[in-house]
């Protein structure tokens, strides 16, 4: 391998030919070889986009000559796209603030514009501090970032997954609706609903968790860029924190807004605690969903077997026919990382010490993941298992004759006690509730059949 060598600070080091990082990013590389985990390639190019923006307003206001100002944005831009992606080699586990993967963006982005210009026929340097970090800090670029990226992940990847799953929700609720079968409480048997008023209700919570994650973003709308080193602003224009956020903005397409108080940016992580509280909220809920439909589908012969769900995979090495709910278990193992990912983050979040966190890279690293693993997982339990949910009609008919609870339609009737007396009898003698009920004497049959007629029990009066 050829190598050049290249100097920062502290002295010069050898940095590989065909890269075009530096000697801060080549020093962090070698120094923090912990782990495979890597900054997260959606931070690659949501800092490619507010190195653009800072570029672009630097320029605006005279901090910039025009030249490096645009072979910047272009380098940017080519980074946005996806270039030189085997550029950016920094493990997560490095200083809290981000400054290295900071110093990596600006070393690539400052040797790439220089190439941009010399192809020009310019002999113009590009710094990455003195000109691609102008006006900026690691400690106010990478928060931003963090919001930035969050905002763009969760109105990209994670509310289209679970839009997608509403419609298929919604579709099998309505074709369900009809189909009368036993309620669950307790995992004890409970009175009636349709199989579409159940499954009614895993679309509402899907819905009603999109409404909270949406609310919840508002938070992350506020930008830290412009607080640069402590939250003071130094070595900034007085107009560069607007116009920023209004440029990032532009570049996105979303409604950034400087934060009010920088101080608060840098060391305070709550909202990206709260948001990706509202994330473990999410794969809570998705854990009761799945374990839903493995509990109805279960046996089939010999559990609740009220669904089918679509033999994807042989289930077992040893047992053949056997088809398990794999779709299911992968989910639920997504909510347990998920809920995981939330500790961590809101332990990080805790960790802003004076006028700064510095447990940036890790929260960055768990909040991509969780909503890279929510997104995949709702699409693959979506078309892979609720899309081929059909109902077993026999079992389901099997389970509500037998149910004792159903004596609950006669309370109105004849109050708790007589009702409680019909269904103990029952099960005591192994007859049905009609027969108890009749022999005890407390309603004839006419009241009977209309009181505990399925279909009065499954809405109101």
């Amino acid at each position: 391998m050829q190598y050049r060598m290249e100097r920062d600070s502290i002295g010069e080091i050898k940095v590989p030919n065909d890269k075009l990082w530096g000697a801060q990013t080549q020093r962090s590389f070698e120094n923090f070889k912990i782990g495979t985990e890597k900054i997260p390639a959606e931070m690659v190019q949501v800092f490619s986009r507010l190195k653009r923006a800072a570029a672009q307003v630097n320029m605006d206001l005279s901090l910039l000559d025009k030249e490096r100002g645009m072979a910047i944005i272009q380098a940017c831009d080519e980074i946005n796209e996806g270039k030189f992606a085997d550029n950016f080699p920094l493990a997560v586990w490095q200083t809290g603030s981000g400054t290295q993967f900071n110093m990596n963006m600006n070393e690539v982005i400052a040797h790439r514009a220089g190439q941009i210009l010399q192809n020009e026929g310019k002999a113009i340097k590009v710094h990455p501090n003195d000109h691609v970090n102008h006006s900026q800090s690691s400690n106010d670029i990478f928060p931003t970032a963090l919001h930035v990226m969050t905002l763009t992940l969760l109105k990209k990847q994670l509310f289209p997954a679970m839009d997608e799953f509403i419609v298929v929700l919604d579709k099998k609720a309505a074709a369900f609706n009809n189909i009368i079968k036993i309620g669950r409480t307790h995992l004890m048997d409970a009175t009636p609903l349709t199989l579409g008023q159940e499954i009614s209700g895993w679309s509402a919570i899907i819905k009603r968790n999109r409404e909270i994650i949406e609310q919840g973003m508002e938070y992350v709308h506020y930008m830290a860029m412009g607080g640069t080193a402590v939250g003071t602003g130094i070595n900034t224009h007085r107009e560069f924190a607007v116009r920023v956020a209004d440029e990032v903005s532009k570049v996105t397409g979303e409604n950034f807004v400087t934060a009010p108080n920088k101080f608060q940016a840098l060391s305070s992580k709550s909202e990206l605690a709260a948001v990706h509280g509202l994330l473990k909220a999410l794969a809570a809920d998705l854990m009761k969903i799945a374990n839903d439909v493995r509990w109805l589908a279960s046996g089939p012969r010999c559990g609740i077997g009220e669904i089918t769900i679509p033999a994807n995979e042989p289930g077992s090495s040893i047992m053949p026919s056997k088809v398990n709910p794999t779709q299911a278990e992968a989910l639920t193992m997504v909510a347990a990382q998920v809920m995981g990912n939330d500790t961590t983050i809101g332990m990080a979040a805790s960790q802003g010490n004076f006028q700064l966190n510095v447990f940036m890279p890790v929260i960055a690293y768990n909040m991509v993941q969780s909503i890279r693993l929510l997104s995949d997982s709702i699409i693959s339990f979506n078309h892979n298992c609720v899309v081929g949910i059909e109902p077993n009609l026999p079992r389901i008919k099997e389970h509500l004759e037998q149910s004792l609870i159903l004596v609950t339609g006669l309370v109105p009737l004849i109050g708790y006690d007589k009702a409680a007396e019909i269904g103990k009898k029952a099960a005591k003698e192994n007859i049905t509730l009609k027969a108890a009920a009749l022999s005890l004497g407390y309603v004839s049959e006419k009241d009977f059949d209309f009181y505990m007629n399925p279909e009065r029990l499954i809405k109101p009066e």
